[in-house]
């Protein structure tokens, strides 16, 4: 899908109980302004709990995590 000039339209989907699921081109920042790496699809962390932040390992599986929203922006 793209967004009408060619490139690649960017998603996010926050995913039930789970990340938010992030697709297409994103610039990510640390809290020192430092570039992070990202890739064309990656999840990012919703729980809080993960330890490789701002990406998601799992943790929302073994901690329980619940969310009572969930959708696409």
């Amino acid at each position: 899908m793209t967004n009408g000039w060619g490139e690649t339209k960017t998603t996010i989907q926050c995913v039930e109980n789970g990340p938010y699921m992030v697709k297409g081109t994103v610039v990510l920042k640390g809290d020192k302004g430092e570039p992070i790496t990202t890739m064309a699809v990656m999840s990012l962390c919703r729980c809080g709990g993960s330890k490789s932040k701002p990406f998601c390992d799992g943790t929302h599986s073994r901690i329980g995590f619940r969310s009572n929203k969930s959708g696409q922006a």
